[in-house]
């Protein structure tokens, strides 16, 4: 990613064994491969791909698609800091179009059903993930798509942004409100999301409350329960259910956050590496499933990747919402907190922790994550 700004740093990184993805050149143990594979989950499964599969280099190769955010974007753009650390834009797509069409109408264009910044310490060690509600009011940016321009907005939806630019343009707007440089980018879409986590054998969770809600097909009791890809998707996706809920994007939020550390915890269990075939239906299914930047956009640039976070677990992950409150004009939006959203950008910056007292008071992060599942 670097510019020719950063052309220096970039070889003082390589020098030291890191190369511009992150990528180390020493090869991973058993134990890191299997946590690479649980920390491939939290980005959307791109990872996966990367699990050491290079006898099926060309096959997996050809599923992946990319799109080039450099050349859309140019070089107005928040300042390539090359210190080791990495953030990595996430989101799941809730476009209606083809197989997704029974979750609703197409109506034209795809929003970012989710979105997750997640920002990789230096060290690769640790990380901290900050989810975007969909429904935040925002400034977004003029973007281009297909080589027209399209209009920004002073007041919008947050996952318009994706709607109506596509992943340059999501991530140009993620860049203009943080002023933070995202390094790649992976969306990943409902149909390959349910497929990923049937491919894993389903995923076990503890609810702590009733989850009833019939816009997402999910009737779920109290207790235990091992989710398929369809249950998991609607688990994901609803906003209804929620006990206690308003509607709202932000109990949503809570329950993706809950899911994915659930899953990744899990993920290291299911054998998968020591059975070759389910983990090559793992990585077909994965890499069939996103889009990535061109920089991720092969399965060696992934491989290098996941071996590069493969030191990182759940209990090393921080997950907060955006710091936001209610829109007065429109209670079922929400807009940032600047002050305390400043907090947080300022940290993933200079690559510190976030602070607690910049989610403290907002609407976004009442209850913790494991509020309503375990």
């Amino acid at each position: 990613m670097a510019d020719s700004s950063g052309t220096a740093k970039t070889a003082e990184s390589r020098a030291r064994g890191i190369r511009a993805t992150g990528r180390r050149r020493k090869g991973p143990t058993r134990r890191r491969r299997a946590v690479t594979i649980t920390l491939c989950t939290l980005t959307s499964a791109a990872l996966l791909g990367g699990a050491g599969l290079g006898y099926v280099y060309f096959k997996l190769n050809g599923n992946l698609k990319g799109v080039d955010i450099n050349a859309a974007l140019g070089h107005d753009r928040p300042k390539n800091i090359d210190d080791g650390s990495m953030n990595i834009l996430v989101m799941g797509s809730d476009s209606r179009a083809g197989k997704n069409g029974e979750y609703g109408k197409d109506e034209g264009g795809a929003r970012s059903d989710t979105a997750m910044i997640v920002h990789v310490y230096k060290g690769h060690k640790k990380a901290s993930v900050v989810s975007v509600p969909r429904d935040t009011m925002i400034k977004r940016p003029d973007c281009t798509k297909d080589g027209k321009d399209v209009p920004g907005a002073q007041r919008a939806m947050f996952n318009t942004a994706f709607e109506v630019g596509g992943p340059a343009c999501a991530v140009k707007t993620v860049e203009s409100i943080s002023d933070v440089r995202m390094d790649h980018f992976v969306e990943v879409d409902f149909t390959g999301f349910k497929k990923l986590i049937d491919a894993l054998g389903g995923v076990g969770i503890t609810t702590s409350k009733a989850i009833d809600d019939d816009h997402s097909h999910l009737h779920l009791q109290p207790g235990k329960h091992t989710l398929n890809g369809e249950q998991s998707l609607g688990l994901v996706r609803t906003r209804h259910g929620v006990p206690g809920g308003d509607g709202s994007d932000l109990g949503r939020i809570q329950l993706q956050q809950a899911f994915i550390k659930a899953l990744m915890n899990q993920v290291k269990d299911v054998g998968v590496l020591t059975n070759p075939t389910k983990l090559y239906d793992i990585a077909d299914t994965a890499t069939k499933a996103i889009t990535t930047d061109t920089e991720l956009n092969s399965v060696s640039e992934l491989t290098g990747l996941a071996k590069s976070l493969g030191n990182i677990g759940s209990e090393n992950i921080d997950m907060v919402t955006l710091p936001v409150t209610y829109d007065p004009a429109n209670p079922d939006r929400v807009v940032p907190l600047t002050k305390k959203s400043e907090q947080v950008w300022d940290a993933l910056r200079v690559d510190r922790e976030i602070p607690k007292s910049a989610i403290k008071g907002s609407a976004g992060d009442q209850g913790g994550t494991d509020k309503y599942v375990k």
